[in-house]
């Protein structure tokens, strides 16, 4: 007998029902989970089934039922084979997404240049407080665990786990649902010692795997602090006298193409930004090259956390009115555009 998407669901909610109260589970308990819509009696020959095949078994007579190895194993092994869909359909839809992103991007940079006559950069949008979407512990050998981190703007981060002995299904099971109970939808601030004291002492014996995983959560949450930068029209700065000669011209020329002093740029933007535009004349700009010019950046958002620099760099005497009316637009067209990616 072939255990049909029914018995799953049944053998599913068993076997949640009983890792949350440590009792065993009557056909009456799971009859009132409202999206199975099945009755008692259908409920009582569907758990007679699973008995008979080995899933689940009753501790004494009249008692309720409660997993068997068996059904810990097809319950974590049909567990891992949806998380291991929902992670790759994750990773699939963000490499389509960030494909489509940076090509928009590198075509706005061009454009922006082209427009306004001043040199422009940009940044790949970075992900600002990071909320823990889940984990998903499993087993890889004897002596290993792996950890997968989904964390918000689904970044995914694998992390090995070194363990002195071997954890039995039952025990992952229980880890993976401390974890996630106490740790979703949490910023890596909201993550504090007096929560994290709380989970390791649930989590007992195996408390140094929680720091781990915590250490792993950490790493996911940061993993995009790589900034990413386009820029154009650098060679823009030549058609304005004041900042075309050799050296002032090789200095800004330079802060374009090695872009490290750019981070800079972006990092004052962002702590800086009230209203979404910035205006920076000369020595008000972070970036040393570019103190006998005027800066006009712009903090674009997609979404909730998801936020990019855009930047307008030229001569002090720039045309403010053309150069803060195009920022605005270009960021109202990003949001329509980004949408519909």
């Amino acid at each position: 007998m072939e255990i049909d998407d029914r018995k799953m669901k049944i053998l599913n909610a068993i076997i949640q029902n009983y890792l949350e109260s440590g009792e065993p589970v009557g056909s009456r308990t799971i009859s009132k989970l409202s999206e199975l819509n099945l009755s008692s009696a259908t409920i009582r020959n569907e758990m007679s089934d699973l008995e008979e095949l080995g899933y689940i078994v009753q501790p004494h007579t009249s008692a309720g039922r409660i997993p068997t190895d068996k059904g810990y194993r097809l319950y974590v092994d049909e567990m891992m084979k949806a998380k291991d869909r929902q992670v790759e359909e994750m990773k699939e839809l963000m490499i389509d997404r960030e494909d489509k992103i940076e090509q928009l991007l590198k075509q706005v940079v061009k454009i922006l240049a082209v427009n306004t006559n001043y040199a422009t950069m940009i940044t790949a949008p970075q992900y600002h407080h990071n909320k823990l979407k889940f984990i998903q512990l499993s087993q890889v050998d004897e002596s290993q665990i792996v950890a997968v981190i989904v964390v918000e703007g689904n970044i995914i981060k694998n992390k090995i786990i070194e363990v002195k002995d071997e954890l039995d299904n039952e025990t992952l099971l229980k880890l993976n649902i401390l974890l996630n109970t106490n740790l979703n939808g949490l910023t890596l601030d909201e993550i504090n010692l007096g929560l994290i004291t709380k989970i390791k002492d649930q989590a007992g014996i195996h408390s140094c795997i929680i720091n781990d995983v915590l250490d792993g959560v950490a790493e996911a949450i940061h993993m995009d602090d790589d900034l990413e930068i386009y820029t154009s029209g650098a060679t823009n700065i030549f058609k304005y006298p004041e900042l075309s000669n050799s050296e002032k011209a090789s200095e800004l020329i330079s802060t374009f193409e090695e872009k490290q002093q750019l981070v800079g740029l972006v990092q004052k933007t962002l702590s800086d930004n009230k209203n979404g535009i910035q205006v920076y004349i000369g020595n008000e700009t972070p970036v040393q090259t570019m103190k006998d010019c005027s800066v006009v950046t712009a903090t674009y958002e997609l979404e909730e956390g998801v936020q990019g620099t855009i930047g307008i760099i030229g001569p002090k005497r720039m045309d403010y009115d053309k150069v803060i009316g195009t920022l605005k637009n270009l960021m109202m067209q990003l949001d329509a555009i980004y949408k519909k990616t």
